[in-house]
């Protein structure tokens, strides 16, 4: 898998993104010395809803993107098929194909980021809904007048349990603490009040996923996201967390672990989407 990236430039225009995303696919293909003849299509996850149908990017919440022709503006710079997802789907799709959750159904595919991307497999399928933006858990309301969210409205629960919710409340005990790195090294090194926050965030997070459970009766739930990789501060208390919170039948045989792809996962995902159009999985 070759891989290209760069940091977001939250000042960019969509229409900016957009061709950014056009020239790091051409970067990743020349570092893999593939010439663009071989390349059969383009797969890409957003965040959001996003619509194949029509190459738009509906609306995000943590993006420039709204109303956006992305695969119009995509193909002036790579002159491709170009198949749309939304990146917690395509996660789930990749994880269920070629990760963690093979063979569980159904399963549950949660990312931690900037906001909370969530990916449902049932009947071995991702759940899309009526207008293809099922799983948008992440703005589930759970404290009513809470704290505003990019969505508009008022105490969504990424608000409170994705990682910049972490980092927010970690900078305002110690502006060292600027990420999820510096926030588990501290936690590591038995700073107590770091330990107390991660406390603190793992109950957000573990009730929002209780909550799923009782509405999925999940198989598995992965936990994705760049702070996945901590299984004794993070994915083991909030397994814990789970169980504890939801009724003993839903607990029986569940499974609560780290995403096994990270980051690749909705790349993983992407490509099988492709795949899947073509009848080729």
């Amino acid at each position: 898998l070759h891989k290209a990236s760069c940091p977001v430039d939250k000042s960019m225009t969509a229409e900016e993104l957009t061709r950014q995303l056009a020239k790091l696919s051409l970067q990743a293909a020349k570092e893999a010395d593939c010439p663009l003849s071989e390349i059969q299509a383009a797969g890409v996850g957003l965040p959001g809803l996003v619509s194949n149908k029509t190459g738009m990017v509906i609306k995000t919440t943590n993006m420039p993107f709204y109303n956006t022709p992305f695969r119009e503006i995509f193909q002036e710079d790579l002159k491709i098929p170009v198949y749309l997802g939304n990146d917690a789907d395509c996660a789930a799709v990749g994880e269920y194909w070629a990760g963690s959750a093979k063979g569980f159904d159904p399963a549950l595919v949660i990312t931690l980021g900037t906001g909370i991307g969530s990916g449902i497999i049932l009947g071995g399928k991702i759940l899309r809904g009526f207008n293809f933006a099922a799983g948008e858990m992440g703005h589930n309301v759970i404290v009513k007048d809470g704290i505003q969210c990019t969505c508009g409205r008022r105490g969504c629960w990424e608000r409170y349990a994705a990682t910049t919710a972490l980092v927010r409340a970690a900078q305002e005990k110690d502006p060292a603490w600027k990420d999820g790195r510096a926030i588990f090294a501290a936690a590591e090194a038995g700073n107590e009040t770091v330990l107390a926050l991660l406390d603190a965030w793992t109950d957000e997070i573990a009730q929002g996923l209780a909550g799923m459970v009782h509405i999925f009766n999940p198989q598995l739930i992965l936990i994705g996201g760049g702070v996945s990789a901590q299984q004794k501060l993070l994915i083991e208390p909030i397994a814990a967390k789970v169980r504890a919170s939801v009724m003993p039948a839903f607990a029986e045989g569940l499974e609560i672990r780290a995403a096994q792809l990270h980051n690749d996962a909705g790349m993983v995902g992407a490509v099988y989407y492709f795949r899947q159009q073509h009848g080729e999985a």
